[in-house]
């Protein structure tokens, strides 16, 4: 996806200038292959026999994938980028990520889709933060 993202801000006839492309672009599938795999991870603990024990799971799952997706459609919007409007969503995706994997690490050793989609979010909000701090130097 990193080649089609990265095609699609170069095409753009007027990037954000103050934006690290590499970062931006990396940010941007992180953030939607997260809101995927919570999407999916959520999904899967629904057919959980124990689904009850997975309540909160499924709860973060669908918020981080909700503030993911939303995340990486606004840094995709290079149009009157708007850096401070950039640092609440990476600040608010970073923050979800960070309570998802958290949540998806205690059930890790039970369920697969917990333990990836934990990796997942862990990766996302690595690269929020990543660019919140090119952004801060930029």
């Amino acid at each position: 996806m990193t080649t089609a993202v990265n095609d699609l801000l170069e095409a753009h006839p007027a990037p954000a200038a103050e934006v690290d492309r590499q970062a931006l672009a990396a940010c941007i599938e992180e953030c939607m292959a997260c809101a995927q795999a919570c999407t999916a991870c959520g999904d899967a603990c629904l057919a959980e026999h124990e689904v009850e024990t997975l309540r909160r799971c499924i709860r973060t799952n669908a918020d981080c994938a909700d503030l993911c997706e939303t995340a990486g459609r606004v840094l995709s919007r290079q149009t009157g980028f708007d850096v401070g409007v950039a640092g609440v969503a990476l600040r608010a995706c970073a923050a979800a990520c960070s309570v998802c994997a958290e949540e998806c690490e205690r059930h890790a050793s039970m369920h697969t889709h917990c333990r990836l989609c934990g990796e997942r979010c862990r990766s996302c909000e690595a690269a929020c933060r990543r660019l919140l701090d090119s952004l801060a130097d930029g």
